[in-house]
């Protein structure tokens, strides 16, 4: 063959290599379909968490007419301890640490084991009952904090890892696929976003993380859907950002900051964008500028209000002393209103 004869082939083969390489750039790698990776990277800043408080039990006779007095006589109250357990996942190289209200409600003394082996006693920085949200603070050097992840960015099917301490066994991981996002009207706290999956999520890894297969956090594991106690394919997630919002206002202002208007509504129909205020606070922010019952809020700063989910949400999320822009329908007449959004009275 020819000097001359090769040179039609030069150009194809040189392409056929670049598109080879571009093909293989794009391809999952080995480690990222075996998630070696993102395990190794985020559960170094997952912790398992123990509990303990002290619980008083009163004899089932001790109010009892007959027996009063002998209960009142050698003591009628006994004090035993009770223990728990749950996750945490550590987000600053401060110490700070992102668990669920529940596992560490009421407790006397929380007990964190770290993944290298190490333990410390926990303070309780804040807690939030609305959103089942806890900080804690450990002290301890060379913490290894968890990278966040950006939970809007994730999409139904996406692979994600739940890392926790599921029935005290200790750390553990489990692999399954983002079933639905934005989840509410669970009746599990009062602000629900849930990210939802089908990782088995058992007791015990409440508090834990929820990662992408970079070792991302996308949420804090909070809940299962069960009747029998144990995992059953529906898990759920609060996102990272919701978190993060409360944890910072936790450190900062010992508790969440949250918009109100003080209106209650219901929807103005399946699958219609809408909602009719049914009630009105006494003197609160929509009542000063305005509002009134039977008004139908169409959308708020040019944001459609959806079932009423999406508006609550839009509203809470708005820090007190903002503005809102509110359009409404109060009969058939378009309106629109402004008003200062103000601080959420506690639940």
């Amino acid at each position: 063959m020819t000097r001359h004869s090769l040179k039609p082939l030069i150009w194809p083969t040189i392409c056929g290599l670049l598109l080879g390489l571009c093909i293989l750039a794009y391809l999952p790698s080995q480690r990222d379909q075996d998630y070696v990776y993102a395990v190794e990277h985020a559960a170094p800043a997952v912790a398992n968490i123990y509990t303990t408080k002290v619980v008083e039990q009163r004899h089932p006779l001790a109010d009892d007419p007959l027996f009063k007095h002998f209960f009142s006589r050698n003591g009628r109250v006994k004090q035993q301890l009770e223990r728990s357990l749950g996750s945490g996942v550590i987000v600053s190289d401060a110490g700070y640490l992102l668990t669920n209200y529940h596992v560490i409600k009421g407790a006397d003394e929380i007990l964190v084991l770290l993944h290298d082996g190490r333990q410390a006693l926990a303070s309780v920085i804040g807690s939030d009952a609305d959103t089942d949200l806890a900080v804690l603070k450990i002290d301890l050097d060379n913490l290894t904090s968890i990278t966040i992840g950006d939970p809007a960015k994730i999409h139904v099917g996406n692979i994600v890892l739940a890392i926790g301490n599921p029935y005290g066994f200790g750390q553990t991981v489990t692999q399954g696929i983002v079933s639905a996002t934005g989840r509410y009207g669970l009746g599990l706290s009062q602000f629900e976003n849930f990210i939802q999956t089908d990782a088995a999520i058992n007791p015990g890894n409440s508090g834990g993380a929820l990662i992408d297969t970079k070792g991302r956090l996308l949420g804090i594991n909070t809940a299962i859907y069960t009747q029998s106690g144990g995992s059953t394919g529906i898990g759920l997630a609060i996102p990272t950002d919701l978190a993060l919002r409360t944890m910072s206002d936790l450190i900062s202002y010992g508790r969440p900051l949250r918009g109100w208007l003080g209106i209650e509504v219901q929807p103005v129909g399946v699958g219609t964008n809408g909602v009719i205020i049914t009630a009105l606070a006494a003197s609160g922010p929509a009542e000063k500028a305005g509002l009134k019952i039977g008004d139908i809020l169409i959308n708020i700063n040019g944001e459609q209000v959806g079932d009423g989910h999406a508006g609550m949400k839009l509203i809470t999320y708005t820090r007190p002393g903002e503005r809102v822009k509110i359009n409404l329908l109060r009969g058939e007449e378009p309106m629109t209103i402004e008003t200062e959004v103000a601080m959420r009275p506690n639940s």
